[in-house]
C-alpha cells in the first residue's frame, strides 16, 4: 500500500482510505500523540479525532509544499495539542472586569512573533539533520528526554547535554545571548 493510494482514497471519500490511514500510519500517529496526551483513554480519543481531521482536511495537502508524512505529523501534533487543552480543567470561573486587558496579542506582537519564527526556521536549516531531528523531537513533538534517550540508545544526561549545546548554538545563530528561545 502506497501513500498515494491512501491519499487518493481519502480524497475520494472512500472509507477504506481512513481504515488504511489508521492501519499504516496509526503507529506514527500514536507515537506523536503519546507525549502530548498522556492519558491512554484520551490518547485513543485523540487518535480518532486526528484521523477525522485528516479525513476533513486531506484536500489541503499539497505535495509541492512538503511530504505527506510531514503534513500528517503536523496535523496530528496540532490535534493532540488542541485535545490536551480541551481536556485540561479550566481553573478560573470568576467574571472578568470590563477593564481587564485582552490576552490576545497586538498586531505588533504578532509581527514580532512571525519574525522570530522566521529567524528560528532559518537557524534550524543551518543545523545538521541529526540536530534538527533532536530539536523537533524535544520542542515540536514534546517528547520526554527519557524517551529520546531510550530510542537513541544513550543516557538522558547525554541527550540533555546535546540539547544544551544545541540551544547554545541556536542562540549564537539567532544573534546572541539575549534571545529567549527554546
Amino acid at each position: 500500500m502506497e501513500e498515494r493510494d491512501i491519499i487518493e482514497r481519502l480524497l475520494g471519500r472512500d472509507e477504506t482510505g481512513l481504515h488504511d490511514l489508521l492501519r499504516y500510519y496509526g503507529p506514527l500517529m500514536r507515537y506523536i500523540i503519546a507525549p502530548i496526551v498522556t492519558d491512554p483513554h484520551d490518547q485513543e480519543d485523540c487518535l480518532s479525532e486526528a484521523a477525522m481531521r485528516v479525513w476533513d482536511r486531506v484536500g489541503q495537502f499539497d505535495p509541492q509544499r512538503g511530504s505527506w508524512t510531514a503534513w500528517l505529523t503536523a496535523v496530528v501534533r496540532n490535534t493532540a495539542r488542541n485535545h490536551r487543552r480541551a481536556v485540561q480543567p479550566h481553573h478560573s470561573t470568576q467574571e472578568l472586569d470590563e477593564n481587564t486587558p485582552s490576552t490576545q496579542p497586538t498586531p505588533e506582537e504578532l509581527l514580532l512573533r512571525q519574525e522570530r519564527q522566521a529567524a528560528v526556521n532559518r537557524a534550524l536549516t543551518r543545523l545538521s539533520p541529526d540536530e534538527q531531528t533532536l530539536f523537533y523531537r524535544k520542542y515540536y513533538y514534546l517528547q520526554p528526554t527519557a524517551q529520546i534517550a531510550a530510542e537513541l540508545g544513550t543516557t538522558e544526561r547525554a541527550v540533555e547535554g546535546r540539547l544544551y549545546r544545541l540551544k547554545k548554538r541556536l542562540r549564537k545563530l539567532l544573534g546572541g545571548e539575549g534571545y529567549a528561545g527554546p
